[in-house]
């Protein structure tokens, strides 16, 4: 199949929309398929030299106040980039703008389109501007009501959706990489420079940005025992240095490193309650480390409380901390916690869930093929 993939964002990015983009075109590669990325322009355009296939950059501008975000301008680009590929299926990634002309130049080439939902755009406008939601929901209702199929990556996304007149919806998460992420990369040598005292490592790994609520870990910093480590960068990081005394905060991380972090570490805390999957507690899992989170959005699907690690309410700093001080006082259930963790992302892979992508692009091009017939 050729593929064109319309992302929100791409690598060198570092979120949820990029990673996923980065995976299903390396595994439509590795099958054999043809893809292509349409995506926003980077101020480095060598950052796509190990790109697993073309990217197609169209212009963009950095979002004032988050400029580690960059939001595509109205470009001719994809059009002709579409047309030109030959696709024989349009798969939008996380579509709110890039993606919308995309969905308009694939109707008007009369080719079907896959709408992945990934984004809780309308939560994200609460949190900003304390408005917007009913915006944000009429422009999703209208690119994904005009693809051929929505993918959503939780129950509780396929509920959200649903309740806000969306159809054509199935369920499709996302892969792990159970190799780099493993317990076996714990490190003692990072712990003892990460925690001199001996301390209980609670991690936060992600953007740092108002709906991620980071200041949420707090009270936990204030636990004796605990150090509080946060990997990350984003607009909130000046005031988070502030509003976590005594964390460490390691910036920005990827690769082997993360990995190793990741593993070295005693809890893995999430905070954000806007998450339509939540990939990072996925890792934490792969890397036999115990997860405390919202008890909503991705992390439903994920933590299965009790056994793999806790899920709490939403925004309640106290809940979080009483978790917290829960398992930093009983590390024979954090290691059952960590054991069935690893256990139960073992099958979830980006193989298994890439060819589970395939599918859904086969149904929807037989779909298409049974109208037109």
């Amino acid at each position: 199949m050729r593929v064109v993939i319309v992302t929100e964002s791409f690598p060198p990015d570092v979120n949820g929309v990029a990673h996923c983009a980065l995976q299903t075109a390396r595994h439509l590669v590795r099958r054999g398929h043809a893809p292509l990325v349409i995506a926003p322009a980077v101020p480095d355009p060598a950052e796509d030299a190990d790109a697993p296939c073309a990217v197609v950059r169209v212009p963009s501008l950095p979002l004032p106040g988050y400029p580690q975000v960059r939001v595509a301008l109205p470009s001719r680009r994809v059009a002709a980039a579409i047309a030109a590929h030959r696709a024989d299926i349009v798969h939008l990634a996380g579509p709110f703008v890039l993606g919308v002309r995309g969905m308009t130049a694939a109707a008007r080439l009369g080719i079907p389109a896959v709408a992945v939902y990934q984004t809780d755009l309308a939560g994200y406008a609460r949190t900003y501007v304390g408005a917007g939601e009913g915006t944000a929901w009429r422009r999703l209702r209208a690119v994904h009501g005009a693809a051929d199929r929505t993918l959503a990556p939780s129950s509780a996304a396929v509920r959200d959706l649903e309740e806000h007149g969306i159809g054509r919806i199935r369920l499709w998460g996302r892969g792990v990489d159970t190799d780099r992420f493993r317990p076996e990369l714990r490190d003692a040598a990072l712990r003892r420079e990460l925690a001199p005292g001996g301390e209980l490592l609670v991690g936060y790994v992600g953007r740092l940005a108002p709906e991620k609520q980071v200041d949420l870990l707090a009270g936990s910093c204030a636990l004796p025992g605990v150090r509080v480590v946060v990997v990350g960068d984003g607009p909130s990081g000046p005031a988070l240095r502030s509003a976590l005394p005594g964390a460490r905060f390691l910036g920005r991380r990827t690769g082997p490193d993360l990995a190793r972090i990741f593993a070295s570490l005693d809890v893995f805390a999430h905070t954000g309650p806007h998450e339509t999957f939540c990939q990072t507690v996925q890792e934490a899992m792969a890397s036999g480390v115990p997860v405390i989170a919202p008890a909503a959005g991705g992390p439903l699907d994920l933590v299965d409380h009790g056994r793999t690690g806790l899920l709490v309410p939403p925004g309640d700093p106290e809940a979080l901390r009483d978790a917290v001080a829960s398992l930093a006082a009983a590390p024979e259930r954090r290691a059952a916690f960590g054991l069935n963790g690893r256990a139960a992302v073992q099958g979830r892979t980006w193989e298994a869930l890439g060819d589970e992508l395939i599918g859904h692009y086969r149904e929807v091009l037989r779909e298409r093929t049974a109208v037109a017939a």
